[in-house]
């Protein structure tokens, strides 16, 4: 399992639930929007958790995926955690969103692909596992305490 060194705790999620579900929400809406596979989203998701590792050492150094898809998936992403930045400021006027709890919530979905994807090279089980369990439309994230 990759990332075996950041901890994914039930709790963590509990707390994260509202930016997991954001994060699932937008990455179901691009997989379905460019008709994506399981392997474009595992790719997108390990290059974007590779960008907020490096921001977690003081560096800025974005990892673009080769293959267009997944490219599109990280563009998405990093675009919904920016909205849901701009969402949580405007909600509590101040920045209440860490790097850490964007990297954990990454991983957790990444680990979810890795547990519901069927391995197959144009398998779509997770996709189909994140259109059952994340909503379509998610509310307005709740202000993190």
């Amino acid at each position: 399992m990759p990332n075996k060194d950041i901890q994914v705790s039930e709790d963590f999620i509990r707390k994260q639930e509202h930016v997991v579900m954001w994060l699932g929400n937008a990455l179901a809406r691009v997989m379905e929007a460019r008709r994506a596979v399981d392997g474009d989203a595992r790719e997108g998701l390990e290059s974007l958790i590779k960008t907020y590792r490096t921001l977690e050492s003081g560096l800025i150094y974005e990892t673009r995926p080769n293959n267009p898809y997944a490219a599109d998936i990280q563009e998405a992403l990093k675009q919904a955690i920016d909205e849901l930045r701009k969402q949580l400021t405007e909600t509590s006027g101040m920045q209440t969103l860490r790097d850490t709890d964007i990297l954990g919530s990454l991983v957790f979905l990444q680990r979810l692909e890795l547990q519901h994807g069927n391995g197959r090279r144009r398998g779509r089980a997770f996709f189909d596992f994140l259109r059952t369990y994340f909503p379509v439309q998610t509310p307005p994230p709740a202000v993190v305490a």
